[in-house]
């Protein structure tokens, strides 16, 4: 039997060892965490329960899709709902908006709170949706660095229609083009985040981000974020699938041109195939020591990072959902200091996510567990201890003050977490939450490609490589990556 080596057990790493088993390859997998999932994990403060890292659940086919791969049902391992609120949004102005799933409302909602009529939301949202249509055989679903997979129909009519991707365009301005009123300008200029990148400096084509919301909806997992990973690992194990919780591999072994294994300690490990689900830097620095690496690739600016903070909080507050968002009144300003400035904005947006909402048990009755974010850039040496100290201050002000509330006296439980832990934890190169950033109109052709140029069975996945960050696109990594494998 054909055998690989997976490293890293993150949603990535899982679902591409679930597509080589598919295969008919023997698949071992290295993770250097004691539990599976990276960024994708789980803790408790208390009586409060956290998911550690991703909060948003779109496009649940592709989870779906690695059970069907395996003639297994998905509801058997996990099970989720899909929200009937997307998001609340909230200004210091006092507008609030509420993003309803059912289109219908949603465009209402835009109507009676912002002004703006529902043809001119629904002409954005139909581009944005041909944009998707196009896009999605391209950018992807293939792997943008071989050269047939250009030379198909769906390929060739993404590049006929390049120009309606409006990449010489920031997506602020195509934004503020079509949809003028403010406030829902910001709302969708939003999605620059999803991959970390600035509204104003990555391409108009990114609209496609908010059609995959508004055409899918967003979803709760019932047992919080940490069951999609969760169920995909015990999955694999069913499939034999062999997992080494705790076990850092500490080399790439290669030999003429070709990956022939690991090392792990002073244990060299054979395999056919080796899979790197870890973050492309480190894994070019750590594990391929003697390699030249791709310098360009990893020279692009990196994404941003977050402060987070887990609060238990003894209070319910009704006005919120599960997600919430307070925007900054200068959003120009606050992307401008993250990717200029390399700080974060002294007006700053704040999301939180509360999956108690949906999920009772994540908090004791009578409260609830707010994961709070604050965009930030990644760890370039700033003073870490006191920027997570002001933002706490400054969260509890802004909060305290749309909210009308003493947050405060409200904050049971605590943990928080920076860019140089984000990079501990996770192996994210200066704890960047995506890789490499967007904010360049030809960034989806400088991430480093799913297979190696130069090392024959050297592939990757995830986050850091083609096509992105995100829950879906790392989903899309693996599978991209595998279909390479014969």
């Amino acid at each position: 039997m054909k055998t690989a080596i997976v490293i890293g057990a993150g949603i990535g790493g899982i679902a591409a060892a679930l597509r080589l088993s598919k295969k008919g390859y023997q698949v071992t997998v290295f993770e250097s965490n004691k539990y599976p999932g990276g960024k994708l994990s789980a803790f408790s403060l208390g009586h409060y329960r956290f998911d550690a890292g991703p909060s948003l659940f779109t496009m649940p086919h592709y989870v779906n899709e690695l059970f069907e791969l395996h003639n297994e049902k998905a509801s058997d391992f996990f099970t989720y709902q899909k929200k009937k609120i997307a998001c609340k949004y909230f200004w210091e102005d006092q507008t609030q908006v509420t993003a309803y799933a059912n289109p219908k409302l949603f465009l209402e909602e835009i109507q009676n709170k912002l002004g703006v009529k529902p043809e001119v939301l629904e002409k954005y949202l139909k581009r944005a949706k041909k944009k998707f249509d196009l896009a999605a055989p391209l950018f992807l679903e293939q792997s943008l660095h071989k050269f047939n997979g250009f030379l198909n129909i769906k390929t060739l009519r993404a590049l006929i229609n390049l120009r309606l991707y409006e990449i010489n365009q920031n997506l602020h301005s195509v934004n503020a083009a079509q949809l003028k009123e403010p406030h829902l300008v910001q709302m969708y200029d939003r999605y620059a985040t999803y991959n970390g990148s600035s509204p104003y400096q990555t391409p108009g084509i990114m609209t496609l981000v908010q059609h995959l919301e508004q055409e899918y909806g967003t979803f709760v997992p019932d047992g919080g974020m940490e069951q999609i990973s969760r169920s995909l690992f015990e999955l694999a194990k069913k499939k034999g699938i062999t997992f080494h919780l705790g076990q850092r591999v500490n080399q790439i072994l290669v030999e003429s041109g070709k990956a022939t294994g690991v090392k792990i300690k002073d244990q060299t490990l054979l395999a056919d195939i080796v899979l790197s689900n870890m973050d492309v830097f480190p894994t070019y620095k750590n594990l391929l020591k003697e390699m030249q690496p791709p310098k360009r690739i990893l020279a692009q600016e990196s994404s941003s990072s977050a402060v987070i903070f887990y609060w238990g909080i003894k209070r319910i507050f009704d006005q919120l959902d599960l997600h919430n968002i307070f925007f900054s009144q200068d959003y120009r300003s606050e992307f401008e200091a993250i990717f200029n400035r390399k700080n974060p904005s002294d007006d700053f947006t704040v999301y939180v996510n509360i999956t108690s909402k949906d999920v009772p048990t994540d908090a004791p009755k009578g409260g609830e567990n707010w994961f709070v974010m604050i965009n930030t850039p990644a760890d370039y040496g700033q003073d870490w201890d006191q920027i997570k100290n002001e933002l706490k201050e400054k969260t509890i002000t802004k909060l305290n003050r749309i909210l009308k509330v003493d947050l405060k006296a409200l904050i049971q439980e605590e943990e928080v977490l920076i860019p140089p832990l984000i990079e501990q934890k996770t192996s994210s190169h200066l704890g960047a939450l995506y890789g490499s950033s967007s904010n360049d109109k030809i960034a989806a052709f400088l991430r480093h490609p799913n297979f190696s140029s130069k090392i024959k069975n050297l592939y990757f996945c995830g986050g850091s490589v083609h096509p992105g960050g995100g829950i879906p696109l790392c989903l899309l990594s693996a599978k991209i990556a595998t279909d390479l494998i014969p």
